[in-house]
């Protein structure tokens, strides 16, 4: 195998004529600059110097592989200088999958900051609620995600061999109509006193998850429309069509018109995180993006 230092040391003996100049222009010996020449020789399997008198001349073969040094150097250069730049946080780029709520709440603070302390970072931006997200990471096709799960879910070694950043606790909170009877409760109201309400449920996950809560509390919600987009649920209750139950940071993602939010009992809880690769976390554009979407998080939870 023909290794960059041995190239090196041809050229700069190419480019001298000797083994001793060729030692002063790299900063070695001339036994040094000798010994790798033996070495690259070996390793090809062919001369490629043939002394004439005090100075080296390059064989057919010599010629040949220091016409090719000169692109294979200025690769291996540029490559460490990328490398390098990408590990002193001056270039990379991470892609980033979030669930809506997070990407209009969580995401644009983070990726602010990010930008403002590491210009050279450049993080793309897809949407998809977990599980798939999470599906995403794993196949490869995202270097972080984020995700959420519900507090007493089962599954929680789902992600046991990712690394798991917590970045703040979210509670489901119900929307109601302006109008509605329980729109200015004080404290929390029961989950049951909805019982008999028209519901408007949420993306897939959090709908089962409200299925649940209201199986837990005695009844079966009637869901009479379903959708993934938060500001038509906003809407729909708005327009007195029925009540929901949100997540916390879905509530604020939008401008939430004609409807008041309520605290529940039981309270429900999601934690929300943002998971890579254990090699990804070693990534320092990576480490950093992590760091920011804790900080956002943090912030959020703060100002609540």
């Amino acid at each position: 195998m023909i290794e960059a230092r041995h190239l090196r040391v041809l050229r700069a003996v190419a480019s001298t004529g000797s083994f001793s100049a060729a030692g002063r222009e790299l900063g070695c010996t001339q036994p040094a600059v000798s010994q790798q020449m033996k070495a690259l020789e070996s390793s090809v399997g062919t001369p490629l110097l043939v002394r004439t008198g005090r100075e080296m001349r390059l064989t057919q073969a010599g010629e040949a592989l220091v016409r090719h040094a000169a692109g294979i150097i200025a690769g291996l250069t540029a490559a460490e200088e990328e490398v390098a730049a990408i590990a002193g946080l001056r270039a990379g780029r991470v892609r980033l999958v979030s669930f809506p709520s997070g990407s209009s709440t969580l995401v644009p603070t983070a990726l602010a900051a990010l930008r403002a302390a590491h210009p050279g970072t450049r993080v793309s931006l897809e949407e998809a609620e977990p599980p798939r997200s999470v599906e995403l990471l794993r196949e490869g096709d995202c270097d972080v995600a984020l995700a959420f799960r519900y507090e007493g879910a089962a599954g929680a070694e789902e992600w046991a061999d990712l690394v798991v950043r917590p970045l703040l606790t979210d509670r489901l909170v119900a929307l109601v109509p302006e109008g509605h009877r329980l729109a200015r409760a004080e404290g929390s109201v029961a989950i049951g006193e909805l019982a008999r309400e028209s519901w408007i449920a949420g993306c897939p996950r959090c709908r089962g998850q409200l299925v649940e809560v209201c199986e837990g509390a005695g009844f079966t919600p009637r869901i009479d429309f379903a959708t993934d987009d938060y500001p038509a649920v906003v809407g729909l209750v708005g327009a007195g069509l029925g009540v929901a139950v949100l997540p916390q940071l879905a509530v604020e993602s939008v401008r939430p018109r004609g409807v008041r939010a309520v605290s529940l009992e039981p309270s429900v809880r999601r934690e929300i995180v943002a998971l890579t690769l254990p090699d990804l976390a070693q990534v320092p554009a990576v480490t950093a993006t992590l760091d920011e979407l804790a900080r956002a998080g943090a912030r959020l939870s703060a100002a609540r």
